[in-house]
């Protein structure tokens, strides 16, 4: 999930993003039976999101064959003709799910659209389950397409390694903010996530300056984890040098940042920044897979301890994840949806 800014930025002119420029986690001593090595990797994924909530994480346990499988998989969707990625456009699915063809989003108001199409799976809860009679946001069943008949078992394995990832990260940002471990337990139960595959053909040469394959953004929830081929294009925008800086892949990573919802449950001591995608640096398609944990839509996002200093009020009122991601769909989107790395 996003949020669009209209603020200009430029051109697609850039600092080049040395290896050190965004934080290397190694986030493998969250397995670790010692307090003290999950303690040491809290204390750096705190200085990450100081920082600017930006950082990558290796050692994290994904396997890499399924990383490959989904890659591929994506490959063959976006190959199919039209007609038959049409047959599952997310305009059929009241949970948002399915394919979302090219040129459909427009991230940075005023611009062309982005261009790039993508694909929307969740968790997968039929018509008949109570969450979906209920109405509840973005719950529902997936749609798949019929001719990939590995499509659906490898989506869904991964939903569910990221899924796992995801609470395992969770336990280590309750302790980068001095919490118990078990802090957000409740929140990463039965929690709302959404994984896109996306495909960003080259920029053509010709292109308006305008247009970025994924306009400028900040995403709205709560946690996202990227995937990237090895294409390059991700820019993270550096608001004390105020330049943009290119994210160079690294493999057996992923590229983590925190949403607008994490910062205001941090009273914005955490950061949600900015970021954009422009593929023009490998002359070919760029495809990734972001993957988004925003908790348990129940959980209420109510200011953390330790975030607001003797004295001072919260900036931000208590809300529901649920009622959050609805003012934020609703604000940006109307009925559309969104997201994108």
């Amino acid at each position: 999930m996003h949020t669009t800014r209209s603020q200009s930025f430029g051109s697609t002119e850039s600092k080049y993003a040395a290896a050190d420029s965004l934080p290397i986690i190694d986030i493998s001593g969250l397995n670790s039976a010692q307090l003290a090595d999950r303690q040491a990797v809290g204390e750096q994924i705190r200085a990450a999101c100081l920082a600017n909530g930006f950082f990558v994480i290796s050692n994290h346990g994904v396997d890499a064959d399924l990383q490959a499988q989904v890659f591929a998989q994506a490959r063959q969707f976006f190959e199919l003709p039209l007609e038959q990625k049409m047959a599952v456009d997310k305009a059929l699915s009241a949970a948002n799910r399915g394919y979302e063809p090219m040129g459909n989003q427009t991230l940075e108001p005023g611009s062309p659209p982005d261009l790039k199409e993508g694909y929307y799976i969740g968790q997968h809860k039929a018509a008949d389950h109570p969450d979906v009679l209920a109405g509840k946001f973005n719950c529902g069943p997936n749609q798949w397409p019929q001719a990939l008949a590995e499509f659906r078992p490898v989506m869904e394995e991964y939903l569910q390694q990221m899924t796992q990832l995801s609470n395992r990260l969770m336990q280590g940002l309750a302790l980068s903010l001095y919490l118990p471990e078990d802090y957000f337990r409740d929140y990463c139960t039965d929690p709302m996530t959404t994984l896109r595959l996306l495909h960003y053909p080259p920029q053509p040469a010709d292109a308006d300056p305008a247009q970025r394959g994924a306009g400028a953004h900040t995403d709205f929830g709560g946690l996202t984890m990227l995937l990237q081929d090895d294409s390059g294009g991700l820019q993270v925008w550096d608001d004390n040098h105020q330049v943009w800086l290119d994210v160079e892949p690294i493999p057996g990573t992923y590229n983590i940042n925190l949403g607008d919802m994490f910062a205001r449950w941090t009273n914005d001591r955490y950061r949600s920044t900015l970021h954009r995608v422009i593929n023009n640096r490998s002359g070919g398609d760029r495809y990734s897979i972001p993957f988004f944990h925003a908790g348990n839509p129940d959980s209420l996002v109510s200011c953390l301890p330790g975030c607001v200093a003797d004295g001072e009020q919260p900036k931000y009122g208590p809300i529901t994840v649920e009622e959050h991601h609805r003012e934020m769909y609703a604000r940006t989107y109307g009925a559309k949806t969104g997201e994108a790395k």
